[in-house]
């Protein structure tokens, strides 16, 4: 008799693999060490780029820091009591909201307006593409070095085309009444491109389907862009706002170098050259810090504000 006895192969053993919930979803051990290491490079950029300057600032902002002499001593909130009592400093935040809220609606507006223009079928498309986006490649200081000879009142171009058309000619950046409007002219020319190329992608990536189903319901040219177009654009149109707002209050180099000292009487004055003037000039970087702790909180204001809005928007048109 055979004592050998058949038997089934064993199957192979199965590892019982843990998994771990995190929310909703779950997960095995080794995808949260992937997503660990790749999280870490990110991680220790945004440590050493953003939480330990905004550190250092918020420590500055506390003590009275003399660059000169290197001398710290701890003073408490006394920096923001000087700020918000400081009529130099309500003047630069005046400046900045009236030079920030006319920049957002010129800004936006022109180069949406321009955008949709070049979107049709119109000739030179092309050249005019890379004609208003040339602006924006031009360096700061050289197009303002420039535009200070534009803006002279004696030799420059707008002066003598004023004078040609019969108009009274302006003292440009060398007076109160003119000096923000001759900056604020200069940034939408200097930044108009690179919105212009924002909308003109959004028009374009918008699927031709929409297009031809709004006007086989009759709709002309006026009700396809606001009824059609622009709602498509909202992404673009909020990306474009909320940048304009965090540039507009952080304008630094064209104040700089066209309105030294914050121009006549203060009128070109902004927070940024503010913070500069305290630290750079009076020595005062605690100060400096501080302003710029209040600048962070309302930049950060605003864009909340701003993104509450576009999304009570978004379940609206839900």
């Amino acid at each position: 008799m055979d004592k050998s006895v058949a038997t089934a192969p064993k199957e192979p053993s199965v590892r019982t693999i843990k998994k771990v919930r995190i929310g909703r979803n779950t997960y095995s051990r080794a995808e949260i060490w992937v997503g660990v290491l790749l999280l870490v490079p990110s991680i220790v950029f945004l440590v050493f780029t953003f939480v330990i300057p905004v550190v250092q600032v918020i420590e500055l902002s506390l003590t009275n820091f003399n660059m000169a002499t290197g001398e710290m001593s701890f003073v408490g909130v006394r920096n923001y009591e000087y700020l918000l009592g400081n009529d130099r400093f309500w003047l630069a935040m005046w400046n900045t909201c009236k030079y920030s809220a006319a920049k957002l609606i010129f800004d936006t507006s022109l180069a949406l307006f321009i955008a949709v223009q070049l979107d049709k079928n119109v000739p030179l498309k092309k050249f005019l593409r890379s004609t208003y986006f040339a602006p924006v490649v031009v360096p700061m200081v050289a197009s303002s070095l420039i535009w200070i000879w534009f803006y002279d009142p004696q030799v420059g171009p707008f002066n003598q085309i004023l004078s040609f058309l019969g108009l009274p000619q302006l003292k440009w950046l060398y007076s109160e009444k003119t000096a923000m409007i001759s900056i604020l002219l200069f940034s939408i020319w200097k930044g108009l491109g690179y919105n212009v190329v924002l909308f003109l992608s959004g028009l374009q990536n918008i699927s031709d389907s929409y297009l031809e189903a709004a006007r086989l319901d009759g709709a002309n040219e006026w009700k396809l862009f606001w009824k059609v177009k622009f709602p498509l654009l909202r992404p673009i149109t909020n990306f474009v706002v909320i940048m304009c707002i965090i540039n507009s209050f952080k304008v630094f180099t064209e104040i700089n170098v066209m309105t030294p000292d914050g121009g006549p009487l203060g009128s070109t004055l902004l927070i940024v050259n503010y913070i500069y003037e305290q630290a750079f000039t009076n020595g005062r970087m605690g100060r400096a810090s501080a302003a710029a702790l209040l600048l962070f909180v309302v930049i950060f204001i605003l864009t909340q504000i701003r993104s509450a809005m576009d999304a009570r928007k978004s379940v609206d048109y839900e």
